[in-house]
């Protein structure tokens, strides 16, 4: 097994303690940073992504994986010279005004870290203006706006429709999700994406940047 398997082996089985020593001999032996963010922990988490996807796995199992990418990211920053070179773009994600929920939310932001992105995290009870004051950095991708429910939809719709008025919108894609949502709804309050879940959301927001 090469040392990139290694790393994205043990990324895959969540081993937070393990992950950092890997990649600091990984960079003892010279190998490029960036193959081993992207072979070794990127692919990992995608291949974490698609078993969660087909209910192999369940949520704890795919924080705890994310979790130990995370060391692994905090050990390969340094060698990776700026931040700007681990991020592949900038997301900003939050709840919308009026919920309070963040469990989701805060999965989605683990999720969508792994896959590559630098993400800012609004948190919860988001006014619009916050998300569209965000989303005017042009570093900034995805916007991802969450809501957990029914109450609080006016608050996305109202949410999405500041972000689609925002002069900066041709530079961002504005995805959506929570229990209540549907494909449907997000078609008519004009939002880029729906995602059911983490996983989806992070292949989702990998795939609109990368292509």
């Amino acid at each position: 097994m090469s040392k990139l398997e290694e790393i994205a082996s043990a990324v895959e089985r969540g081993k937070a303690k393990l992950v950092p020593g890997l990649v600091q001999e990984a960079l003892d032996e010279g190998i490029d940073p960036v193959e081993i963010l992207n072979k070794g922990m990127i692919d990992a988490m995608s291949v974490v992504g698609e078993k969660f996807k087909n209910n192999e796995i369940f949520v704890p199992e795919m924080l705890v994986a994310a979790r130990a990418m995370k060391k692994g990211v905090e050990v390969l920053k340094p060698a990776l010279g700026s931040e700007n070179n681990v991020s592949i773009g900038k997301a900003v994600i939050g709840t919308v005004q009026g919920d309070l929920h963040d469990i989701g939310k805060n999965l989605v932001c683990l999720m969508i870290e792994s896959a590559g992105f630098e993400v800012q995290d609004l948190g919860v009870d988001v006014p619009a203006e916050k998300f569209v004051e965000a989303a005017a950095d042009p570093a900034v991708k995805i916007v991802g706006v969450s809501a957990l429910l029914t109450t609080t939809m006016p608050a996305m719709k109202a949410t999405v429709e500041a972000l689609n008025a925002a002069p900066e919108r041709a530079n961002y894609k504005v995805m959506v999700g929570g229990a209540p949502i549907t494909q449907e709804f997000a078609d008519e309050i004009g939002a880029d994406a729906y995602t059911a879940d983490a996983a989806t959301a992070a292949s989702v927001a990998k795939a609109f940047v990368v292509g």
